[in-house]
């Protein structure tokens, strides 16, 4: 039966090939040949970047670790939140609130289209949409009607996205401390100032005094009508 087959098949391949079984199989074994040998060339290249990829991708798909509440922070202490560090979450303030956008490091992370606003309260920036260094602050002094609602609509936008951990602690002026200092000084001084003509008028002549001056001046008169 098999060799039934065997001649079945070399009379096949002569009938529709046109070459000896010998030489048929003979191509047949080049042809697999040279498909692993180009298979096995271009495939370990492809194979480097396929290995690769799911290895970038689980990077990606790490889950971020959950937000760290830091309570009231300094404006300084903020910028030590900026994405520079891969360790620490990514931090940016609106209207003194500081939120957690690590989840947005596409955006706010280093080489992102909005990453100058990391580790700052943004605020006048974003109400302005300006991207200059003198409007990274939360200084508010001055805004517009519309700019203002600007910044409403970034800071609603951020309170439903992003998880709160902090507050940007506010810093008091020197200068106003100062003036303080110097408005006291001088009230001070301003009462002192009140009550020495009270010690040094008439509240020092005594009773006694008085009537010895009074009794003087008599006299004098007494004599000159004499």
């Amino acid at each position: 039966m098999a060799l039934q087959l065997w001649e079945t098949l070399k009379e096949s391949i002569t009938a529709y090939t046109g070459l000896s079984p010998a030489t048929f199989f003979t191509v047949l074994a080049l042809g697999l040949t040279l498909y692993y040998v180009v298979s096995s060339l271009f495939g370990s290249s492809d194979g480097g970047r396929v290995h690769e990829r799911p290895r970038g991708s689980e990077e990606e798909m790490e889950p971020l670790p959950p937000p760290v509440q830091l309570g009231e922070i300094t404006a300084e202490d903020l910028k030590l939140y900026d994405g520079s560090d891969s360790k620490k979450p990514l931090l940016m303030a609106i209207k003194g609130q500081i939120y957690d956008v690590s989840q947005s490091r596409m955006f706010y992370g280093p080489g992102g289209p909005y990453a100058l606003f990391a580790g700052k309260d943004a605020s006048r920036a974003l109400a302005k949409m300006s991207f200059e260094d003198k409007d990274l602050n939360g200084d508010l002094t001055g805004l517009g009607v519309f700019e203002m609602e600007a910044l409403q609509d970034w800071e609603y936008k951020f309170m439903s996205k992003y998880v709160k951990v902090g507050t940007v602690k506010a810093t008091v002026p020197v200068s106003d401390g100062a003036t303080e200092g110097e408005a006291s000084d001088a009230a001070e001084a301003a009462e002192g100032h009140v009550a020495k003509p009270a010690e040094d008028g008439p509240s020092e002549t005594t009773p006694k005094e008085a009537e010895e001056s009074a009794t003087a001046a008599a006299d004098v008169d007494v004599e000159k009508k004499e």
